[in-house]
């Protein structure tokens, strides 16, 4: 039986008009092309057990979006389990990333299957700024705790 594999990824945030906004991702290639909820993720990349976590979401952040990943505290928000088995580690960073200019690292694939020919496409196509709610009906499954995680720890930081 193959290890489970594992990714760590960073959750921007923002207050806007005293509302959570958080940094998603739509995942890039033709099997999320045309499709919205449910077809989204944090920014996020696979490590091994050689490199520390925190170092990797930081260097996936910057593969998939082109941009340096935001200095700032790091607010842990822990692992959740995909239903793939995929095991994802999170941090939260407030950012006021500018959305609007990505330049995503990209992947091959033979498309359209069976075709023997060989096509890049984005890790990801477009990262935009939602509410929870949007982020709840957006994210792949497994990832909708990360937004209620953070969401809870910064409610904690008020009340404190």
């Amino acid at each position: 039986m193959s290890k489970a594999k594992t990714s760590a990824g960073l959750l921007l945030y923002r207050i806007r008009a005293g509302q959570l906004e958080v940094l998603i991702a739509h995942m890039g290639g033709p099997f999320w092309a045309g499709r919205d909820d449910g077809a989204w993720s944090i920014v996020k990349g696979e490590y091994d057990e050689r490199e520390d976590a925190y170092a990797a979401a930081r260097r996936e952040f910057e593969e998939e979006t082109g941009a340096p990943a935001p200095d700032g505290e790091a607010l842990a928000l822990g692992e959740v389990r995909q239903r793939s088995g995929k095991r994802i580690t999170a941090w939260a960073i407030d950012s006021d990333f500018d959305a609007s200019r990505i330049d995503s690292s990209t992947f091959s694939i033979e498309w359209p299957r069976g075709s023997g020919e060989q096509r890049e496409f984005p890790e990801i196509d477009r990262v935009e700024w939602v509410d929870c709610a949007t982020a709840r009906r957006k994210l792949v499954k497994g990832q909708h705790e990360l937004v209620e995680t953070l969401r809870r720890r910064l409610e904690d930081r008020q009340i404190g």
